[in-house]
């Protein structure tokens, strides 16, 4: 029995076709299930009884559960999500005066090591089929009540108006169902989401970035955290692959076909690392060439990580060298810590309800901030 939630338009088109039915049962099923939020069949009343019939034997539409749901003072609110074999992945929304931020995770774990994030510490499991994916967003849309009504027509704010790949995992590591997923967001017959607020947040896989550009090209965000060759292959390994000069122009090629005319640069702030004058010297000097904007993020130092959080005023001057050269430049709004929902803090032991197993939740340094897609 397959899980409709694993399809795109493209291959439940393909799926209803080797049915013998015709294409625009799959736009019908799509709006159901993603538009309507409907798990039920017989709650599609405009889809043949047979072919009701015939999904009710062959096909469900299987979201995920949820093990924990947790809202923070500030009405961050976080799913804890069992994904199977004792793993489970975090989901965060971050809802703001005039938008909605969802952030979904796309692996269990990392296999990326980053040496300052709290995944890369634990290790690597497993991809997340694109109906773990997606249904992150279609289980979010439920619960906070942001499913259209059928026959009711799509005007109004919406409550989730943004998505960002940014929680545990590299997306572009898990391209296909990753893709899957960004297609799904952006059909008008599912979420319709504008592919302006739509971000993928990567590390730096340059041919992926590439395919991206080609194949769906969402706005982009690149985890860049070092001006240097020298300190990126330490903090971020994956530079001795794809070194700066490879990324830089992945990042110019990809603007061509960007909805955006910047990348957004995410940077991680370490004490006595990365956070020097200096260091914003040479950062300014790497990306002159690239239209950009910066994401700052103070590190949030977890169990076992020997690098600390930077003061607030090294912060400050930090971020206000880049704006200097007319680099906007923004510093991440701490959003849900209380229950553990800031950036790095999804990670953790858990144990589920029912006290049979422990539940292995990882994720990496997200940048959770409003400005990101403005």
């Amino acid at each position: 029995m397959v899980n409709l939630l694993d399809f795109d338009a493209d291959s439940l088109t393909a799926w209803f076709a080797a049915r013998g039915e015709k294409p625009f049962r799959a736009r019908q099923v799509l709006r159901w299930i993603h538009r309507f939020g409907v798990d039920n069949f017989e709650q599609m009343t405009d889809v043949a009884k047979s072919l009701r019939a015939i999904l009710a034997t062959d096909a469900e539409v299987r979201g995920p559960v949820p093990i924990r749901d947790s809202t923070a003072t500030d009405g961050t609110r976080k799913w804890l999500l069992d994904v199977g074999s004792t793993n489970a992945v975090e989901t965060v929304f971050i809802p703001e005066a005039n938008r909605g931020t969802l952030c979904i995770s796309s692996q269990v774990g990392c296999a990326l090591e980053c040496s300052f994030c709290s995944t890369g510490k634990q290790g690597f499991n497993r991809n997340l089929s694109t109906a773990e994916i997606i249904g992150q967003l279609w289980h979010a849309n439920r619960v906070l009540g942001a499913v259209k009504q059928p026959g009711v027509g799509d005007s109004g704010e919406r409550v989730i108006s943004n998505v960002v790949m940014m929680g545990m995992g590299e997306p572009l590591a898990n391209y296909d169902n990753t893709v899957a997923a960004l297609r799904l967001m952006l059909d008008d017959n599912a979420y319709g989401l504008s592919r302006r607020r739509v971000t993928v947040s990567t590390a730096g896989m340059v041919p992926a970035i590439d395919r991206l550009r080609e194949d769906v090209p969402v706005a982009l965000a690149v985890s860049l955290h070092a001006p240097t060759d020298a300190l990126r292959d330490e903090l971020v390994p994956l530079n001795r692959k794809y070194p700066l000069k490879e990324l830089l122009a992945a990042c110019q090629r990809y603007l061509d076909k960007a909805p955006r005319d910047f990348i957004t640069f995410e940077y991680v702030l370490i004490a006595g690392v990365n956070d020097r004058e200096a260091d914003a010297r040479a950062l300014l000097k790497l990306v002159r060439d690239v239209p950009c904007k910066f994401n700052l993020i103070p590190f949030n130092p977890f169990p076992g990580s020997a690098y600390r959080k930077p003061a607030a005023e090294q912060v400050r001057r930090f971020q206000e060298a880049l704006m200097q050269a007319d680099i906007v430049t923004t510093v991440r709004k701490t959003r849900g810590d209380d229950i553990d929902a800031a950036c790095g803090q999804l990670a953790g032991q858990v144990k589920d309800r029912t006290r049979r197993h422990s539940v292995q939740v990882i994720s990496r340094q997200t940048p959770q901030t409003e400005e990101l897609n403005a």
